[in-house]
C-alpha cells in the first residue's frame, strides 16, 4: 500500500515537473516571440524606411509628361542656371548640386553654405555640359528643369531621364506664369506653403505691373534699347525670351524680326543703334556704362546727350535676364518704377528689399541697395 502511495507521489511529482517545464517553455517561446516582435519591429524599420524611400507618385510636368517621382524629395539637381536660381529661392536646403559656382556676392545674399555644393553644369543650352556622373555621385533623387518650353522638349527630357536613371521634371517659367510655377513646385516638393507664398508675390507683382502699363498707351511708352557686350553693340531683341521685362513695360527699339535666345543677345552696329536713337538705354553690367558718356562715337545719341542711360543691377543676378528666370520678377518691379515714377507712390528701396526678404530671406540694408542700384535710379 505504502509502495503504491510512493509510486503515485512519484508520478505526481513528475507530472507537476513536466507541467512546470511546459509552462517554462511556453513562457520562453512567448518571450522569444515577444523578442522576435521587437526585433521584427526593429527589423521592419529599415524595411519601412526603404519602402518610404522607394515610394513614388505620378507628377504631370509643364511639358505634359507624366513622371514617376519620389513621394518624398530631399535631394535635387537643377538642370541648368534658370533652375538653380528658382530652386535657391524655393528649396535651397534640398539642393544636392549647383549648375554653376556662386560668386562671393551671390553667396552673401543666398547663403555661403550653398557655395560648397558640387557644380555639375547645365543639361541644355549652348554648352550642354551636364556632368551626369557627378549628379549620380551627389545622390540626387530628381533633376528639375525650368524655363522656356522649346520645341522637342518632351523628347529631350525623356532622353535625359533615361541617361540619368532618375526622374526629370520640367516647370515652365515665364513672366505671367511664375506664380503657377511656384505652386507646381510646392506640389512637387511637398512645400505647398512656401510655394503659395512665392506664387502670391509673383502674381501680385505681375498684376500690378500689367495694371500700371494698361494706363500708359503704347505710343507713350519709353523707347528703350537694352545693350550689352564689350562694345555695347549687342542687343536683347524685341519678342525674345531674354527680353520679356523690357517688352512688358517699354517699347523695345530692337525689332529685329528673328531673335536670339542667347543671353549675349544679337550683335548690331553702332550705326543701327543711332538709327533707332532710343530715348533711354539700359546697359548690362560689364558693358560700357562707365565710358559711354565720354565716347565721341556715342555722343550724338539722344539718350547719351541727355544722360538718360542706366546700368542694370546684377545682384545676385542680372535683374532683367541672363539667365531669364525669377530675377525678372524683381526686374519688372524696378524697370517701370525707373521709367514711369509718377505712376508709383512707393519707395524703390522698399520694393527691392521686400523681394530680397521674400525670396532669399535676406534683410537688405539701404546702404546695400544704394550700392547695388548705384546706376539704376533716376538721375
Amino acid at each position: 500500500m505504502e509502495g503504491t502511495r510512493t509510486l503515485k507521489r512519484t508520478r505526481l511529482v513528475r507530472l507537476l515537473a513536466a507541467c512546470a517545464l511546459c509552462l517554462g517553455l511556453a513562457f520562453a517561446f512567448a518571450g522569444c516571440s515577444g523578442g522576435g516582435s521587437e526585433g521584427a519591429s526593429g527589423g521592419d524599420a529599415p524595411k519601412n524606411d526603404q519602402a518610404a524611400e522607394s515610394a513614388t507618385r505620378t507628377f504631370t510636368d509643364s511639358a505634359g509628361r507624366e513622371v514617376e517621382v519620389p513621394a518624398q524629395i530631399d535631394r535635387i539637381a537643377p538642370a541648368g542656371h534658370t533652375a538653380t536660381q528658382v530652386l535657391l529661392t524655393m528649396a535651397p536646403d534640398k539642393l544636392a548640386t549647383l549648375s554653376q559656382e556662386l560668386t562671393a556676392d551671390q553667396a552673401k545674399y543666398l547663403g555661403g553654405d550653398y557655395a560648397d555644393l558640387p557644380v555639375t553644369g547645365a543639361a541644355f543650352g549652348a554648352k550642354g555640359d551636364l556632368n551626369k556622373e557627378a549628379v549620380a555621385a551627389a545622390g540626387a533623387q530628381i533633376l528639375i528643369d525650368t524655363g522656356e518650353a522649346k520645341d522637342g522638349i518632351k523628347e529631350d527630357l525623356d532622353t535625359l531621364q533615361t541617361q540619368l536613371g532618375i526622374p526629370v521634371v520640367f516647370v515652365e517659367t515665364t513672366m505671367d506664369t511664375y506664380g503657377d510655377a511656384y505652386e507646381m513646385l510646392g506640389e512637387l516638393l511637398g512645400m505647398e506653403d512656401r510655394g503659395a507664398e512665392l506664387s502670391a508675390y509673383c502674381k501680385n507683382a505681375y498684376d500690378e505691373t500689367v495694371s500700371v502699363m494698361a494706363g500708359i498707351p503704347e505710343d507713350q511708352r519709353v523707347r528703350v534699347a537694352y545693350l550689352l557686350g564689350d562694345a555695347g553693340t549687342n542687343t536683347i531683341a524685341k519678342n525674345s525670351y531674354q527680353g520679356q521685362v523690357v517688352d512688358l513695360v517699354a517699347n523695345n527699339v530692337a525689332d529685329l524680326g528673328k531673335v536670339s535666345g542667347s543671353g549675349s543677345g544679337t550683335e548690331v552696329s553702332l550705326e543701327q543703334v543711332s538709327l533707332w536713337d532710343p530715348e533711354l538705354i539700359l546697359f548690362q553690367e560689364g558693358s560700357i556704362y562707365d565710358t559711354v558718356g565720354s565716347d565721341p562715337a556715342w555722343a550724338d545719341l539722344s539718350a547719351v546727350k541727355s544722360g538718360n542711360y542706366y546700368e542694370v543691377p546684377g545682384a545676385p543676378w542680372c535683374w532683367l535676364n541672363n539667365p531669364p528666370t525669377v530675377n525678372q520678377v524683381l526686374g519688372m518691379q524696378w524697370l517701370p518704377r525707373l521709367l514711369y515714377p509718377d505712376h508709383y507712390d512707393d519707395d524703390m528701396y522698399d520694393t527691392v528689399a521686400g523681394y530680397f526678404k521674400t525670396f532669399y530671406g535676406y534683410d537688405l540694408s539701404q546702404a546695400e541697395f544704394d550700392e547695388i542700384a548705384a546706376h539704376a535710379q533716376a538721375k
